[in-house]
């Protein structure tokens, strides 16, 4: 985990310079994904790592504080813009589900980290993990948005551990995962199985390789504990959301269709 670490340090410092920037900005929750984030800039750029607090109305005090107790660890600068001003002006036209509300959320933030990112000459720091971007568990030109990410390949159920590397507060490391859209929301109960019980699965899909047309055919080379109607809601997931990981489809007029 150790040299894990220096690999992940080394490759935020090279990717950064080589893109002709030294500084960087992220979001910080209070989660765990975006606090690993927080330490590892921390160590490659020092005070060149801005952290920004982004909660919305329905965001949870104790994230908020949990946040704001990891800046002041790290001793890194911070901004707190907070969207309930924002959101007041969008409910005006549209009555938002809870997953539109969250998406909405998700697109607002990332607008300000990219404005904070001009405005300070820096590159926005990616905070989801290889999970959550497998199963597309994320906003696509949200969460999911960034310039550079050092988590996008550790499974959450790594991340666990390798915070403990980081020295990250174990309260933090022990808090339910969760995208904070709404009071008592987690990610457990929206995925339907905890992290751990879904990397084992998502591991044994890379491991085969698999592709997803059938998926009957696709169970049947899993060997799991877990249940058929199991497997096929996470790879249903999967399926439906492999779109947001590819870039967008540009028609270039001087390649020649094969007929």
């Amino acid at each position: 985990m150790t040299e894990l670490k220096k690999a992940m340090i080394d490759f935020l410092k090279k990717e950064v310079e080589c893109r002709g920037f030294e500084r960087v900005v992220f979001g910080l929750s209070g989660g765990l994904d975006s606090a690993v984030v927080a330490y590892l800039c921390q160590e490659a750029f020092g005070e060149g790592a801005k952290a920004v607090l982004i909660p919305s109305s329905k965001s949870s005090k104790q994230n908020f504080d949990d946040a704001l107790e990891i800046v002041e660890i790290l001793k890194i600068p911070y901004e707190i813009v907070k969207l309930e001003e924002y959101e007041k002006i969008f409910s005006k036209y549209e009555k938002m589900d809870r997953i539109r509300y969250g998406n909405f959320c998700a697109r607002l933030r990332m607008t300000i980290l990219y404005d904070i990112a001009q405005k300070d000459s820096s590159l926005v720091i990616g905070t989801s993990n290889k999970s959550e971007r497998m199963l597309g568990y994320g906003t696509i030109y949200g969460d999911l948005a960034c310039a550079i990410n050092p988590i996008g390949e550790i499974y959450k159920s790594d991340l666990f551990e390798f915070a403990k590397v980081l020295d990250i507060p174990q309260k933090i490391i022990d808090k339910k995962p969760s995208a904070d859209l709404y009071e008592g929301q987690t990610d457990e109960e929206e995925l339907g199985l905890n992290y751990q019980e879904i990397d084992k699965i998502l591991k044994k899909i890379l491991e085969k390789d698999l592709v997803f047309d059938n998926l009957s055919l696709v169970f049947d080379m899993i060997e799991t504990e877990y249940s058929k109607d199991i497997i096929e809601s996470v790879l249903r997931r999967i399926q439906k959301n492999r779109f947001k990981l590819c870039h967008p489809a540009v028609f270039n007029p001087s390649a020649k269709e094969k007929l």
